[in-house]
């Protein structure tokens, strides 16, 4: 996994109640960021520090790979990735080593946790974007934003027009009717699900299974046990490759898919963020669903 648990609920957690808009605003001469920021340079990015895998594989993506001078332990994708040194964490990271590596912009995840790194960084001089990574739509915006300040439009623009039409084709499509419920669970204790506004359950929905918790309007949120039993889901959705502990824990019983392993894993870093790659994660995530059904 590109996340270890820990930081993987502190990046989910911190999402909740996050929303994305789809193209960036232009403002005194810069864009607008999701903060609200504007962020205006002189030049189009040579050097740029980021403190989060969805948008170090953006920046790959539009042709910005070459400016990318610094990144989380968390980065592994592309796999020429791990040639760019690491800096530190996606949140409340270390100021210094990222100025180690003179960048002349810092992008990171709109994070209330980042607030004191943006104003150390903003006391130096360095200018810092934050985007919300949370749905499909922030791939369009995350890719428009970082074109735009790297100077690599043409290329992320092409991307887009690309990844639009997949998602259009995708949600022209007759849904597959699986009859599937499932829950996304991405931690145990406390439970805590995934809601309507992850790009997680847009992946479910576009597979054709049905999100048990999509009622719940924020990326993810905790409930109890109690809830999930009520809900009485198929299929227990997680992230990783093996069963997890608390199946066999005594409270997670009342749970009739944890009860009788009924479990799809999702492995690889397309499941764990939004990406130009969202659309290969559906069509692998319905033949998981299928084969889980049969």
């Amino acid at each position: 996994m590109f996340f270890s648990p820990r930081t993987k609920l502190l990046y989910i957690a911190t999402a909740i109640g996050a929303t994305a808009c789809n193209t960036p605003e232009v403002g005194g001469g810069g864009v607008v960021d999701d903060v609200g920021r504007t962020v205006t340079l002189e030049a189009p990015a040579r050097r740029v520090v980021s403190l989060l895998p969805p948008i170090t594989e953006l920046l790959f993506a539009i042709g910005a790979e070459s400016t990318v001078v610094g990144r989380t332990q968390w980065d592994k994708y592309p796999p020429s990735v791990v040639d760019v040194p690491i800096v530190g964490d996606a949140f409340s990271p270390n100021v210094e080593r990222v100025v180690a590596q003179r960048p002349d912009l810092v992008a990171m995840y709109a994070s209330s946790a980042n607030e004191q790194a943006i104003q150390r960084l903003a006391d130096l001089g360095i200018p810092t974007v934050s985007i919300r990574m949370d749905s499909l739509a922030s791939v369009v915006r995350g890719a428009n934003l970082l074109g735009r300040l790297t100077g690599t439009t043409r290329r992320a623009d092409s991307l887009v027009r690309i990844f639009e039409a997949e998602r259009d084709s995708t949600l022209n499509a007759p849904r597959p009717d699986l009859a599937v419920r499932v829950v996304i669970l991405s931690w145990d204790n406390p439970p805590i699900i995934i809601g309507a506004r992850s790009f997680l359950s847009e992946l479910v929905t576009l597979a054709g299974g049905d999100n048990v918790f999509s009622d719940v309007d924020a990326p993810s949120a905790p409930v109890s046990i109690e809830s999930i039993t009520v809900r009485d889901p198929d299929l227990i959705v997680m992230l990783g490759d093996d069963a997890p502990t608390f199946a066999d824990r005594p409270e997670w019983q009342t749970v009739a898919a944890v009860r009788n392993r009924r479990f799809v894993f999702l492995q690889g870093s397309e499941f764990e963020y939004p990406s130009f790659r969202a659309f290969a994660a559906v069509r692998k995530l319905r033949s998981m669903l299928m084969e889980a059904v049969q």
